[in-house]
């Protein structure tokens, strides 16, 4: 009795109030604490907005991913809404976000490797066909936690299209469009975008069933870049609850 696995004391765990450096921005009050499903209930009888991001890429769901180079859980939308305890009639909008280049984590030293890139290239392919260095490409992409190496490849519309019909996305989010060509990074409109660019759009939208609503035409790499809007294109026909209800105030 009190004890476990090996008659070993369970190690204390620490949580982010516990950390010094972390105090700062641990939540007080109801809103932070409590029932997730009772604090989103709340949050639907005000009428706010509510953005539920999903982690990793569809194709390493547990589930629907080519075994054994999947992840732990269910990556796509029912997975995402499930693990929240989010209804799926209460979602207004599906955005699938993709890749001009699907990446993998670089193989380790001892052979194991992340999964198969259909068409892999280098990095220094990458940025010669779009016309940027290859120098601050090959030292963006670094894995986010363990700053790894990353391995990339061309496009793979086979697997575009099976996440397509997993999530069903009612909008294309385009990310990285400055690895198809260096001129995205100077365009503040759809129609500044080149010819390729656009014929790359158009040919997602077919396959999607749905518009690429969000272009985003180059990676804010600089701290003073993250909020800077002139890396996106914004083509949402759409708007928030939240945004709609304000509108309608003033109107009155």
């Amino acid at each position: 009795r009190g004890s476990c696995l090996f008659g070993k004391t369970p190690p204390r765990v620490r949580l982010a109030r516990d950390v010094e450096e972390l105090r700062p921005y641990v939540g007080e009050g109801p809103i932070y604490r409590g029932s997730t499903v009772a604090r989103l209930e709340e949050a639907y009888r005000r009428g706010d907005s509510i953005l539920l991001e999903g982690t990793q890429g569809s194709g390493l769901s547990l589930f629907h991913g080519l075994y054994p180079h999947v992840t732990s859980r269910d990556t796509n939308v029912a997975g995402c809404l499930a693990e929240a305890g989010i209804s799926p009639s209460r979602v207004r909008k599906i955005l699938m976000v993709v890749r001009y280049t699907p990446i993998r984590v670089a193989n380790s030293v001892n052979g194991n490797t992340s999964g198969l890139l259909k068409h892999e290239v280098t990095f220094e392919e990458v940025a010669d066909q779009a016309g940027i260095d290859a120098n601050e490409v090959k030292e963006s992409e670094k894995t986010s936690t363990t700053r790894r190496d990353r391995r990339v490849g061309w496009f793979e519309w086979e697997q575009f299209r099976k996440a397509c019909a997993l999530n069903a996305p009612t909008d294309i989010v385009l990310t990285f469009a400055d690895y198809i060509s260096a001129e995205n990074r100077s365009a503040r409109r759809f129609d500044q975008l080149p010819g390729k660019t656009i014929k790359f759009i158009e040919e997602l939208e077919t396959v999607a069933q749905a518009p690429v609503s969000l272009v985003n035409i180059r990676f804010p790499r600089e701290a003073s870049e993250r909020f800077d809007l002139r890396t996106l294109i914004d083509r949402r026909n759409w708007t928030t609850q939240k945004r709609l209800k304000e509108a309608a105030s003033f109107m009155r």
